[in-house]
């Protein structure tokens, strides 16, 4: 269902989505580790990642009422992310830039991704972010 136009660009059934490598998420995916992994690690047993609840309710919160009215009814100016341009991303990179990393990693990427894409968050903007999480999280 993907056609790749190039290393930035691809289409997506009858949709252009930007899939330019970000540097940070590329390093993410290939030195990244799952929640599988870490799971086992730290003998948790909850399947799911503690991060899988915000990720959703980030994609609600972006998608705005996009969820809940017709594509064509949506006022674009009330959503910064609709559901339907975000799931169309989503598929795209999931099937071409991120296809080696497994769900849910793969969907957390894609939307950070679809986020950087839009300016919604900066790329140096998450590092440091993501920088405080891990210092936090080995400050034991």
């Amino acid at each position: 269902m993907s056609d790749a136009v190039d290393d930035e660009t691809e289409f997506y059934g009858d949709r252009k989505i930007d899939s330019k490598p970000i540097p940070l998420l590329d390093a993410i995916k290939e030195k990244g580790r799952v929640w599988e992994d870490l799971a086992d690690e730290y003998g948790v047993t909850n399947p799911d990642p503690p991060w899988k609840i915000t990720l959703e309710t980030t994609c609600d919160l972006l998608a705005g009422d996009s969820c809940v009215k017709d594509y064509d009814e949506v006022d674009q100016d009330t959503t910064l992310l609709p559901s339907l341009d975000r799931r169309w991303e989503e598929d795209a990179l999931s099937d071409g830039r991120y296809k080696d990393v497994p769900f849910p990693e793969r969907q957390l990427l894609s939307l950070a991704h679809s986020m950087i894409n839009r300016g919604l968050l900066d790329e140096a903007e998450l590092e440091k972010h993501m920088a405080a999480v891990e210092k936090r999280l080995n400050s034991g």
